[in-house]
This record gives structure tokens, sequence and C-alpha cells, in this order.
């Protein structure tokens, strides 16, 4: 695959495909819906904040007066809130071509979500995980179809704590925000193992932005950044746009089989083009995957395909 000629003009047109970015409200989720956006698709913004959203869709449309792009409501912290996204969007649409699982916190005070679980691993994985099995069904019967989950680099050494999942034996944020994104790393390349499995012709691939200047440096505030914080971010940060240029990969390079991770090209992959890159099966543990799969079913009370990864 000759990944050094791809670039966003790579994607075609895009008219009459539906794509769902959670957490398309800043960063990384709003410079990928400008893009999608651009070249024709359907984007719905899943968000917590409408009014934030309110104002993505505002300058999205600023520079793209026909881009079709609409919010919906969905809080990542309340499982409650991601079943009804789920149900209210497979009531409203027959198809779903690309769901982009890039909301995310980090690094906050320790918090729980309205389910009781610790705020990173609950958001950044459980909720996903969930609102991905809902989707499931649409994502299975629409052609060409595609997952792609947002990691981190962070997610190199990372562990999941199966025995304090909610950080009431020691909490350390960095190290549960690095669980979390290891968990996102291993359910996407775990739900490309058990599509396979089952037969649908959906793929899941996993990405990341290397380090990148966005709203998640904030601690789940959902503040703005600082001027001391942008600067010192520009130093060693690239910008969200091309942070955002692995998911675009991932979503729409058409050379991909599913199980990908693709990450920036440069040193230490912090930044640079995006590629298909090596570590995501050099991460992956197969025992911990399947683990993590069975607690986050019966955490979440979403059960997934059926097969012979299923123990």
């Amino acid at each position: 695959m000759n990944n050094q000629n791809w670039t966003i003009e790579s994607i075609g047109n895009l008219s009459g495909e539906r794509v769902i970015i959670t957490g398309g409200a800043s960063g990384i989720g709003l410079e990928a819906a400008k893009v999608l956006g651009a070249k024709g698709a359907e984007v719905v913004l899943a968000v917590r904040n409408m009014d934030k959203g309110e104002r993505a869709v505002a300058r999205i449309k600023t520079d793209n007066p026909t881009a079709n792009i609409s919010l919906m409501h969905l809080d990542l912290g309340d499982l409650q809130s991601v079943r009804k996204f789920a149900l209210e969007f497979s009531e409203k649409h027959k198809t779903l071509n690309l769901l982009i699982n890039n909301a995310g916190v980090m690094i906050p005070p320790y918090k729980k979500t309205k389910d009781g679980f610790e705020l990173q691993f609950g958001t950044n994985h459980l909720a996903h995980f969930a609102l991905t099995g809902l989707l499931l069904p649409l994502l299975t019967s629409t052609p060409g179809s595609r997952v792609v989950t947002v990691s981190s680099i962070a997610s190199r050494g990372a562990e999941i704590y199966f025995d304090n999942l909610d950080g009431l034996k020691g909490f350390s944020t960095m190290n549960f925000y690095r669980q979390s994104k290891f968990a996102n790393l291993l359910f996407g390349k775990e739900l490309n193992l058990r599509l396979k499995e089952s037969g649908a012709e959906t793929i899941s691939i996993v990405c990341h932005p290397g380090v990148s200047a966005t709203n998640l440096f904030m601690r789940g505030s959902g503040k703005e950044g600082g001027k001391v914080m942008n600067f010192l971010l520009g130093l060693f940060a690239q910008p969200a746009h091309k942070g955002a240029l692995p998911t675009l990969f991932a979503a729409k390079n058409m050379q991909l089989q599913g199980g990908e991770y693709i990450g920036p090209d440069g040193i230490a992959n912090f930044r640079g083009n995006p590629v298909v890159t090596s570590e995501g099966d050099k991460l992956f543990k197969a025992d911990i995957s399947k683990k993590l799969w069975q607690v986050s079913e019966q955490l979440t009370g979403v059960s997934y395909l059926s097969g012979k990864r299923v123990e």
C-alpha cells in the first residue's frame, strides 16, 4: 500500500454517505467533520454540549454553506443517553456508512460517570463500546461500512486494571487515561476479528493522532485552551487539522482491509502524515482483549456478535 501518496484529495465524492462523529464539536472531530462534509457526506455530530455543537456547525457552514451537518445530543457519561441516541438515530435512518468513535476526556480529576464508572474508562471506552454495539445492525446492513476508533500513543505500556476499574483501590489520572486508550485499541481490533468471523462486510480500524493541539489537554473541563497552554502545545504538538489526518485515512482509505492501526509517520509517531503502523499488532493482547470484551458487555448490558471469540 503506497500510503505516501494519500492526501485528503484522495477522498472521493461522499454524497449519499452518512457519518456519525462523537465529540465533533471541537478538535480532531471537528476537523474530520469539515473534510467529510466538504466531500458531500451527511455528517451527524454527536455532542454533549449542544451550544458548542451549534457553534461548530456554524463554523463548518461558514466555509461550506451547503454542507449537510446536523447535531444530535449524546452524553457519553450516561449509558441511558447512549441508548437514547442509538434508538433515535436507528428510527430516523436506515443506513450508517461510518461511525467515528472520537470523543474523549483526558486526565480529569477523579470523577465517575452517571453509571458509576471511572470517568475516562466509562466515557472513552465503555460508552463507545455500547454505542457501537447498539448501532451495529445499521452498520452491518450498510455495504462498505466502517467503524473508526481513536486511540492514543498513551496506550503504549498501558494496562487494564480489571480488579480496580472504578479506581477505588487507587487512582492515577494518567494511568487511567492510558488504560482507556489501550481499551480503545483492544476494542477496535477485537471488533474487527469478530466482524470477520461473523461474515460481516463491515470493518473496524483503529487510529491515533500523535500529539495534537486539542481541548483534550483541558482535563475534561470542555474549556478552550488559554494562551500559555496553546503556546506550549504549539512547540511540540501538530495542529488539530493535521491530527485529524489519521482519522480521515482510517475512514476513507479504500485499500484498508480492517484491523489496521493508523498513526503519523514522524519520530515516535508524534506528528507527520498518516500511515499504517505495526504498533497495533505489538500492543494487542488477545487474552486481555477477550476479557475486556466480556467485562464491557457485562458493565454496559450491550451484547454483540456471537461467534467463536465469545467464551
